[in-house]
């Protein structure tokens, strides 16, 4: 674990490390390219071929990427009642979210009478990508699908990557279906991302791709906007704790080593103006870090992407919060709202002691698919509006277009746009139209 304290001489030069945008590497960025250009040009063909490539089992057609009614049947009968009921309960608390956060249309009358409004729509057709691998995110199905069924999304389709003899963990096929999924294939990676954008003949496009991934699937989103939309960039997890001393340590510790959990490229950062804070919670670190079974993830994130920071007061810590912009903030202090208020670029902040950000991951209600690597300067969390296509609506009468014609046409003048102008003012010409 790197340890920086406001006392070292290289302080601010070493916190600058910790303001970050998101960027790909040059490598990544390469990479995903030509893997977007091969599922473009070769489709089912590349998609075949580079799930093989990068460790995924080896199909012999097209035909065997999508799951069966038959798989999914069978995995709702091994899946156990308790997982059953954790992801009814998982499922309600974010619909009940969705429910509340989604828009609603509406009209109204401007200044000159005219009627304007909005309408959402949801999209038709939506891609979610879900990752697989050693830690299948069961608990990922919940937060994207059920927003997307909440919004009237008709055609959900997830790609996630499957196991090494071709299947789907069945707790996850099991979330995905009970969470309103309608296609399920397995693809994972940036082709999965080149799949949904471009289509192929096993998988049509979608014109919206939503979910987390490594920095390939994040990349692959990147690169494909303008051909899809996408919902933002949530990568790798992260978490930042803001502490003073009056937090528990061995909390502190926990949560830290809950995201850490998920291996390479994870970013944990604790932010403390106590130095009894930092030291408890080193200690603690070392403790609870052997007691746990994923020992070589941890290994990795501790040594590789692991801060612990000791600023001078509470303001530079919340001044660096901001600057990383975690996709995790836990702001554990003795005035945790009045230090939330002051936080601006967080995905999601979890308050208090009693507030363990894998409540969020799993069960509470909000989507746990946030921006990550900076990105939250600029996006927000998944939200059901974002499975909603807006629409302006304007109505214009007689009356309200000659109360209009005026502002109309002095835009039209000083833009040098004649036409626009007489488009308003020849309706006005003829009497009774």
């Amino acid at each position: 674990m790197r340890t920086l304290r406001f006392s070292d001489g290289d302080f601010s030069l070493q916190l600058a490390a910790l303001d970050r945008r998101a960027a790909p590497a040059a490598e990544v960025e390469a990479t995903v390219k030509e893997i977007l250009r091969q599922v473009r040009e070769e489709g089912d063909a590349a998609l075949l071929a580079l799930t093989e490539k990068f460790g995924g089992p080896r199909f012999t057609s097209a035909d065997q990427l999508r799951v069966t009614p038959q798989e999914f049947e069978a995995a709702k009968a091994s899946v156990p009642s308790e997982v059953r009921e954790a992801i009814a309960a998982s499922h309600e608390n974010v619909r009940q979210f969705g429910l509340h956060s989604r828009r609603a249309d509406w009209k109204n009358r401007n200044a000159q009478g005219v009627e304007v409004g909005e309408r959402f729509d949801p999209f038709e057709r939506v891609g979610i990508y879900v990752p697989g691998g050693t830690a299948p995110l069961v608990s990922t199905a919940i937060m994207t699908c059920t927003l997307a069924a909440v919004a009237g999304v008709p055609e959900i389709v997830v790609t996630t990557p499957s196991n090494a003899d071709g299947t789907v963990n069945p707790a996850l096929l099991y979330a995905l279906e009970y969470a309103g999924a309608t296609e399920v294939y397995k693809v994972g990676g940036a082709q999965a991302i080149g799949a949904l954008a471009c289509g192929t003949a096993t998988i049509p496009p979608v014109v919206k791709i939503y979910g987390p991934g490594n920095a390939y699937v994040v990349e692959a989103k990147r690169q494909t906007v303008g051909l899809v939309a996408i919902d933002l960039l949530p990568g790798p997890s992260e978490i930042l704790v803001l502490a003073d001393e009056t937090a528990n340590p061995a909390w502190i510790a926990a949560d830290l080593l809950a995201q850490a959990e998920h291996g390479k490229n994870s970013a944990v950062v604790l932010v403390t103006d106590s130095e009894a804070i930092l030291e408890g919670v080193r200690r603690e670190i070392d403790r609870q870090a052997v007691t746990l079974s994923r020992a070589a993830h941890l290994k990795e994130v501790l040594e590789g992407s692991t801060t612990l920071v000791l600023t001078a007061d509470l303001d530079a810590a919340i001044d660096l919060c901001n600057r990383f912009a975690p996709e995790h903030a836990s702001v554990v202090t003795r005035d945790d709202d009045a230090i939330a208020a002051r936080l601006r670029t967080c995905g999601a902040i979890f308050l208090g002691g009693f507030s363990p950000v894998a409540g969020g991951d799993f069960f509470a209600g909000p989507s746990h698919v946030l921006p990550t690597g900076g990105a939250g300067k600029s996006f927000p969390g998944l939200t059901v509006d974002q499975f909603q296509r807006r629409t302006s609506l304007v109505r214009f009468d007689r009356e309200s277009l000659a109360r209009s014609l005026g502002g109309i046409e002095a835009f039209a003048g000083v833009e040098g746009l004649d036409a626009h102008g007489r488009s308003a003012s020849i309706r006005l010409e003829t009497p009774g139209a």
